[in-house]
């Protein structure tokens, strides 16, 4: 046997090498699983469900109790069989089966046909001293294919879609957000329970989990058999996604930031006098004054004299508020005082660090600032109680929780020893965004059920989904590496099983364009346009960032090509929503994502395994955002707002642009899936899939393409999400295959859908006779549209009217 036994100070602990030999001497069998004994090790197989399971490791002699923070599922009582061979212990359900090697403790995932799915290479335990707490680092390995490409781990600024060869220490930070879990194409997942920071590192000789802190191995396998399938398994495990209210997929304005209520307000009245749609308006910080007062959640600044009539007038034009909370106390707060008195505040380094509003800061006057334990339940009933007495009662709509990671600077290794309510701050780290989000959620649904929870937030892990939780990507850029870099990352962090994912529309840092001419800057035009219209299909469309304006009439004016391009994609996301808040609840009732790789449609084409600039919006839409300058030079921002160009040669440059001609055409190029037809949205125009096609465009279009066999309903133009009913919707047919769609609607912003009160409209095409049925309307609630128009449009131009009063109907194009 080959083993090592290490003796640290007061307690002995057994490492596993990865290539050493132990035999197994015995196992035991439960309802749930087997615990198999060897002489340094023990394992322990947990089913939750006939292809999830769950495997736990650690050394003889030890115990193993976790509740973890992530996982709400219990192990399940499941139907498997064991049998013994000569090298290793069989486990199998119906649809896989797990092989124990005797030798090396190894296990070995195949489907009962005995197709391998995925194996281990090694398990590695070693002593560690965790603040005084006598505990372990942990890690263990994985063998892929060599062409295996594996998606997810969160939110990754690397511009990769597939993670393979990709080196990162997971722990949360501003822009990078960390979920330990990645799935395969193959059709399963690892999810790595494990909150504590971890290196990951993928080879093409293993994959590794390594973690400073755990008591033990554990992690999941999933199975699904498909990438919707993995997804269905980890919100099993983690928790489901609840519905968003409709006005939440409307337009979002925002900057950093606007410094008073007489601002704010002027912003939504703009958008009225101009009819460009806008649902939700933003009030970043300082609303409660300085920094000694910060996140006092109440509006003590003197430039908000009036709150309660700031929101009624926002509310007055159909517009809904969203404002800044963080995760850090001022020492002049009243949240502060109770906390401080109670234990709950972190001393090391947060932003920010000064109490002036000087860059860079001024620590003669530090800030005082301290980061509270969400890990206590008494601190986050604390943090509800002074957010629902300062803002949530005076009508705020949403919380956007910034700092949610949290910010940590100037970090050194003892920061980590800081004691929080579940032990140190090492062994929980990357949770703490999914407690103090979570705080939240459930404190506002204990509240009332009038008004669903949304929260804008900054970081994410494992679980976030079920907190009605919209992450975004932090504070990137205004670059168009940084575009780039955000298509593979949302696709990345919904496949970890996270579906709302947006970024700052234009970039956050764009101190570079202000010295240069701001929104009238060509430069920052382009990039700007060519943001939003991506940001138009990912599940919220908000504008946001600083030094440079990016309301749509600091553009120019109507006639004007960008601000037209803007106006004309904002229309065009409002017209989609009946499209989009189906999706939603697709995605909350069938566990399906808004953004989805290709190869989660497509997988059969290996073409699609690592296509990083294309995805689907829903099952239908496939949308190719540009993604590089084509009237403009590209220009690479650092984040240091102070590394900008020579203020000479970038007047030179501006100067050189003056005459660009955003109407002028390009042409990219798209690849389509194979395995289906596409038609250009724009134009109507047929193309077979499987091969790379050229799109011509101006700044008013980007490659947008509908799947043939789709459905799409268009809603009415409107100024909100829910000025007009849905009486009288377009239904637009793409033919070329039978396509299904279900047109769900509800009473749009409170959990009465949760008691049934929903409806749902089934529509079929069937292709080959050129008929659509509207099926029997299910279900019903208050409000609900009785009898409706229907307005059915073919891709060749062919038309017709219905009405339609929730019985079903045909109609026949043939």
């Amino acid at each position: 046997m080959n083993f090592n036994t290490i003796r640290n100070k007061a307690f002995i602990v057994t490492i596993v090498l990865l290539s050493g030999n132990f035999n197994a001497q015995s196992y035991r069998k439960t309802d749930s699983g087997i615990n198999v004994t060897v002489e340094n090790a023990t394992v322990e197989v947990k089913w939750y469900g006939e292809n999830t399971v769950r495997i736990i490791k650690y050394p003889s002699g030890k115990t193993f109790i976790k509740n973890s923070l992530s996982v709400i599922q219990k192990e399940q009582k499941t139907k498997f069989s064991v049998s013994e061979g000569k090298n290793n212990i069989l486990v199998t359900t119906r649809d896989l089966q797990l092989s124990i090697n005797n030798t090396t403790g190894e296990i070995t995932y195949r489907l009962p046909s005995g197709k391998e799915l995925f194996k281990e290479a090694g398990s590695a335990f070693k002593p560690f001293d965790d603040a005084g707490n006598q505990t372990l680092s942990v890690s263990q390995s994985f063998q892929l294919e060599k062409n295996e490409p594996l998606y997810g781990l969160g939110i990754l600024q690397n511009g990769k879609m597939s993670q393979r060869n990709t080196d990162v220490k997971m722990i949360q930070n501003n822009t990078w957000d960390f979920v330990p879990f990645f799935q395969s194409v193959k059709g399963y997942g690892i999810f790595w329970d494990n909150a504590s920071p971890t290196q990951f590192t993928d080879t093409p000789e293993k994959t590794l989990f390594s973690s400073e802190v755990g008591d033990g191995i554990d992690y999941y396998f999933i199975y699904g058999k498909n990438a919707d399938g993995v997804i269905a398994g980890m919100r099993s495990l983690t928790g489901n996604v609840p519905m968003l209210p409709l006005w939440t997929y409307g337009y979002w304005q925002s900057k950093e930031r606007y410094k008073s209520q007489d601002e704010l307000v002027e912003v939504v009245k703009k958008y009225r006098d101009l009819k460009v749609p806008l649902d939700g308006i933003i009030q970043d910080w300082q609303y409660w004054g300085n920094n000694y007062q910060w996140n006092a959640m109440d509006f003590i600044s003197p430039d908000f004299p009036d709150a309660k009539k700031m929101i009624q007038d926002i509310h007055d034009m159909n517009a809904h508020l969203s404002i800044s909370i963080w995760s850090s106390f001022g020492p002049m707060t009243n949240q502060y005082r109770e906390m401080d008195k109670k234990g709950m505040l972190f001393n090391f380094k947060t932003w920010p660090e000064s109490g002036r509003d000087t860059w860079p800061p001024d620590l003669n006057y530090p800030s005082g600032v301290r980061v509270y334990d969400a890990y206590n339940p008494e601190a986050r009933e604390i943090y509800w109680k002074f957010l629902n007495k300062g803002l949530f009662s005076l009508g705020v709509d949403s919380w956007w929780m910034d700092s949610t990671e949290p910010d940590h600077l100037s970090q050194n290794p003892e920061d980590l020893n800081t004691k929080t309510y579940l032990g140190s701050f090492r062994k929980v780290r990357n949770a703490y965004p999914l407690m103090t989000v979570g705080g939240v959620y459930d404190h506002q649904r204990e509240t009332t059920s009038d008004k669903r929870v949304f929260i804008l937030t900054r970081s994410a892990f494992a679980g976030q989904q079920k907190y009605a939780a919209n992450t975004w990507s932090g504070d990137i850029n205004s670059s168009w590496e940084s575009l780039r870099n955000q298509v593979p990352a949302g696709l990345n962090f919904s496949l970890t099983g996270n579906p709302n994912f947006n970024s700052d529309i234009g970039g956050f840092f764009g101190g570079v364009y202000k010295r240069n001419g701001g929104p009238q800057n060509k430069m920052f035009q382009e990039l700007y346009v060519r943001w939003l219209q991506y940001g138009t299909f990912t599940p919220m469309m908000r504008s946001h960032g600083t030094d440079v304006p990016r309301e749509i009439y600091q553009f120019g004016q109507k006639g004007d090509p960008v601000y037209d391009a803007i106006e004309k994609f904002i229309r065009l996301r409002y017209s989609i929503l009946p499209y989009i808040y189906s999706v939603s609840w697709d995605v909350s009732k069938n566990n399906s994502s808004f953004l989805r790789a290709l190869s989660m449609d497509f997988s059969a084409d290996k073409k699609t395994w690592d296509i990083n600039n294309e995805y689907l919006f829903g099952k239908s839409f496939l949308v190719a955002p540009i993604l590089n300058a084509q009237y403009t030079p590209e220009k690479i921002v650092k984040t240091d707002e102070n590394e900008g160009w020579n203020k000479t040669d970038a007047n030179k440059k501006e100067n050189s642009l003056s005459n660009v001609d955003f109407s002028q055409n390009k042409t990219v190029k798209v690849y389509l899936p194979a395995d289906a037809d596409w038609f250009d949205f724009w134009t109507n125009e047929k193309h077979n899939g499987g091969h790379e096609i050229q799109k011509t465009l101006n700044i008013q279009v980007i490659p947008l393409y509908v799947k043939a066999g789709s459905i799409i309903p268009f809603g009415p133009d409107v100024q909100y999400a829910t000025e007009k009913k849905w009486d009288n919707l377009t239904i637009k047919v793409y033919p070329g295959a039978n396509a299904d769609f279900i047109l769900y609607e509800d009473e749009f912003d409170n959990y009465n859908y949760e008691k049934g009160k929903y409806s749902e409209t089934p529509f079929h095409w069937n292709d080959k006779a050129e008929t659509l049925t509207i099926g029997a309307r299910k279900g019903g609630y208050h409000g609900m549209i009785e009898d409706r128009a229907f307005h059915i449009i073919l891709t060749d131009g062919r038309e017709k009217s219905m009405s339609y009063s929730g019985k079903s109907v045909s109609v026949k194009f043939k």
